[in-house]
């Protein structure tokens, strides 16, 4: 079903153009402070600072110590989405990883599971972002190729002066399987960091220290080499653009003229 060529519509429409209210900013502190900092913090610390307030009603008190530790996430998501009327896929996949935890330690499933359900996000992420090639909206678009990231009007109007729509659909399509090789290379990851840290069973002291291990060794171990290819697959794209319109980085990335 090939999507009609851009050159064939009137000059004046741009399939790229969005006219979308602007975004306001995600506060990066709140979002490291509440999705890792403080559900570390507490899960290592929780029993200390107030399980002899949670003794008196729980058996267990791991169980109640790390739902609290997963409400700081759980409380941000929900903040953030009324604050800026914004949610993507990450941030509804992260929730869903959170939630899943937090039934991994209540209903005491064993812990071989959590290392399954680290691996599962990304890679189904990968998936996701593999077949979302045969659609019209190909995620790509929405993860590098994207009117909050760059000047996407800009460009495409350099493209088609440049007649160089087909060979950047291409450049999309090979920035599509890189992206998808981060998130696959993030599940590979994540089962064996998994696997190898979180050992303990489910719902012990043990298991929500080691949760929170995990979380910390996440970001030298996962984040880091995923984002290095992310930033690679940025690059290639911003270096195709400029090999096909001639835009420079200044000129391509949105903002740019308020920058200056």
């Amino acid at each position: 079903m090939p999507d009609p060529q851009p050159s064939n519509r009137p000059e004046t429409e741009n399939p790229f153009t969005s006219h979308r209210p602007e975004v306001k900013k995600e506060n990066t502190l709140l979002n490291i402070g509440f999705n890792i900092i403080l559900p570390i913090l507490i899960l290592n610390k929780g029993k200390k600072w107030f399980g002899h307030l949670l003794e008196p009603h729980f058996d267990n008190v791991a169980i109640p110590i790390l739902l609290i530790a997963l409400c700081f996430p759980v409380g941000y998501f929900v903040y953030d989405y009324f604050r800026r009327k914004k949610y993507n896929i990450f941030s509804i996949l992260g929730l869903i990883s959170v939630l899943m935890t937090g039934g991994i330690g209540i209903f005491n499933i064993p812990t071989e599971w959590f290392a399954v359900k680290e691996a599962a996000i990304p890679a189904l992420l990968g998936l996701a972002v593999i077949i979302s090639l045969k659609t019209p909206y190909p995620l790509v678009r929405t993860l590098l190729w994207n009117p909050e990231i760059m000047d996407v009007d800009k460009v495409h109007l350099a493209l088609r002066a440049h007649n160089a729509e087909q060979a950047f659909d291409k450049l999309l399509e090979k920035c599509t399987w890189l992206l998808a090789a981060s998130f696959l290379l993030s599940a590979v990851l994540n089962y064996l960091l998994a696997r190898w840290i979180v050992v303990s069973p489910s719902g012990s002291d043990a298991f929500n220290a080691e949760v929170s291990k995990m979380m910390a060794w996440s970001w030298p171990v996962i984040v880091i080499p995923s984002m290095v290819i992310m930033m690679f697959t940025l690059w290639l794209l911003l270096s195709g653009i400029h090999k096909m319109t001639g835009l420079k980085l200044e000129e391509v990335m949105h903002g740019a003229k308020e920058d200056k």
